[in-house]
């Protein structure tokens, strides 16, 4: 069933944890046809340029579908593609602005594959062109041409995060500078959406994700820089930062939640639900172990929390509730209907 309908403030809120899937993890496609070329070394010190290089110049011959076509042609017989997934569909969106004179016109041939990284690729491409004074001297504008602003549409929402990624670019990449930055924004969606965008900008630049590696990551500090900054970026810090520890702790969930539950409220739930999504992420949106990780957790705030992140990542990989009510169907009864009004609340955004 597709989804329609509904807005507020929570169902923004929502939309940020759902803007942070794919961060840790990969995501398998359906592919339609093969591969055009030879895949890239694995030597992950050469592939991410390898891909960047490839899928640039087919957006420049050929055109964004052709790029997203290939890439999911060769997606999952190639390990290194899909970690560095997100990354590649960066360079895909900061091509695209070759092509298109404007935000919009890029966001029409845009594809939400690999957590919307064409989306904050293309907002780094013209934040790039614009230059940093340009860019930070009238935020509001860069989104404005998007349709859905009223209704607070996915494609809106997509674009401002994106600012944050965007911003990071031309802050070259430092966090506080550009969080102070997204407090230009008009709007508290506005502001929380970019803000969330520095935050997923900050751990894909780690090197384990494709990019160079960021000062403001500590693997001994693993929730850190979400313990440095104000309470006002504090939820959507801690709403990405399980992806960096759990790469810190080898992926063990329970020192995770173990890490999470130190956190002060009302911000633990938020690294709960973080969790959540790399749940259902690192199972690739396959119930039975999606579940099985979320009963991980220690307590019903813990579980609970954790199938709320899981059941939005499943509700934005598949663009249908089908798969999120099964989830919902497989957890414990006293979760069931906090996962079921989860879902209710994304109803239209896709």
């Amino acid at each position: 069933m597709k989804l329609t309908g509904r807005t507020g403030l929570w169902a923004i809120g929502l939309l940020v944890a759902v803007a942070a899937a794919g961060v840790l993890g990969s995501h398998r496609f359906a592919p339609t046809r093969k591969p055009m070329g030879a895949r890239c070394p694995q030597d992950p010190r050469v592939a991410l340029a390898c891909y960047e290089e490839r899928y640039r110049s087919i957006v420049a011959a050929q055109g964004v579908a052709e790029a997203f076509a290939d890439l999911k042609a060769g997606y999952g017989a190639d390990p290194e593609m899909q970690r560095l997934c997100h990354a590649i569909t960066h360079a895909i969106g900061q091509a695209a602005v070759r092509r298109y004179s404007t935000v919009a016109d890029a966001f029409a041939y845009g594809d939400n594959a690999c957590g919307s990284g064409y989306y904050h690729g293309v907002m780094q491409g013209f934040a790039l062109t614009l230059g940093r004074e340009k860019l930070l001297s009238d935020l509001d504008a860069v989104c404005a041409a998007v349709p859905g602003k009223q209704r607070k549409s996915l494609d809106y929402f997509n674009c401002v995060h994106g600012l944050g990624h965007a911003i990071m670019a031309v802050r070259t990449d430092e966090l506080f500078d550009a969080l102070h930055d997204c407090d230009g924004l008009t709007g508290s969606m506005e502001q929380n959406a970019c803000v969330n965008g520095v935050f997923m900008e900050n751990l894909i630049v780690d090197g384990a994700h494709g990019g160079h590696y960021s000062k403001y990551l500590k693997p001994g500090e693993p929730l850190y820089p979400c313990t440095a900054v104000g309470d006002k970026y504090k939820a959507e810090c801690f709403a990405m930062q399980t992806s960096y520890a759990l790469g810190v702790v080898q992926g063990d969930f329970a020192k995770v939640f173990a890490l999470c539950a130190e956190v002060g409220a009302p911000f633990r739930k938020n690294c709960y639900q973080s969790l959540g999504r790399d749940a259902a992420t690192i199972s690739r949106d396959q119930v039975p172990a999606t579940v099985a990780t979320c009963k991980l957790g220690r307590d019903h705030e813990q579980r609970s929390y954790c199938v709320l992140g899981a059941v939005l990542d499943f509700v934005y990989y598949y663009h249908s509730d089908v798969q999120a009510q099964a989830l919902c169907s497989g957890v414990e009864r006293e979760l069931q209907q906090g996962c079921r009004s989860a879902i209710a609340q994304l109803v239209g955004r896709f």
